[in-house]
């Protein structure tokens, strides 16, 4: 075994030493109290097992206000029986109250035992999450950096070209003999009939190619 584990703790030789005063102390004022024999000896056991019941709920739930209370009660007991038989009171004559008081220890120290025992744990509060803030990013530009190369505009798309327009077809040049004569012919079929020269009867008198003839019709407005 190492030397190290072997060398005694202060806090602990600290323990022994206050534990065995209260314990004394405890033991004489029960005993002056009119507690004898074995009876003088439990009192101080029982305050020690409230204290330390108590510092273990403490240690689980901080904020536990009913450990605090009975925490404080056992070591206000301790300090009472220490400062009481440091001579501040004369053990010959106690004071009735303190009879009452140490005559009704046992149900106290049950009780409070009972509740630190059995009592549930109340967990602390769970502190609400806090939603990080979003940072919204922004770029940096360095001077020594080459600037970014702007984006390339596209070209706009070539206009459609517009459809070839097919010229129209010419009318053909009638000449002016030949309107006559036939202005001549329609008039003679208007004198003999009375009607007007149909136009394929005007075409089929004068041998001309249907667009010529056409547009000879629509010179004379021929029906």
């Amino acid at each position: 075994m190492p030397r190290s584990s072997l060398r005694p703790d202060a806090v602990l030789v600290q323990a022994v030493i206050a534990g065995a005063l209260s314990f004394a102390h405890l033991h004489d004022l029960a005993e002056a109290a009119g507690q004898s024999g074995w009876k003088a000896w439990a009192y101080p056991v029982s305050v020690d097992l409230l204290l330390v019941a108590a510092w273990r709920r403490l240690r689980n739930a901080r904020r536990d206000r009913s450990a605090w209370t009975w925490f404080v009660i056992a070591l206000g007991a301790s300090l009472g029986a220490n400062i009481a038989t440091a001579g501040l009171l004369d053990l010959g004559n106690v004071p009735a109250w303190l009879r009452i008081l140490v005559a009704g220890w046992p149900a106290l120290a049950f009780l409070g035992g009972t509740l630190l025992v059995h009592s549930p744990t109340t967990p602390p509060p769970a502190e609400p999450e806090t939603e990080e803030p979003v940072v919204p990013e922004v770029a940096v530009h360095r001077a020594d950096e080459p600037a970014p190369a702007p984006a390339p505009e596209l070209a706009p798309a070539p206009a459609p070209e517009p459809a070839p327009v097919k010229p129209a077809a010419s009318a053909p040049v009638i000449p002016a003999a030949l309107l006559d004569h036939a202005r001549k012919l329609a008039e003679s079929h208007r004198a003999s009939t009375g009607s007007s020269m149909p136009a394929d009867v005007l075409a089929a008198r004068l041998g001309l190619p249907q667009d010529m003839t056409r547009t000879i019709t629509d010179q004379l407005q021929l029906a």
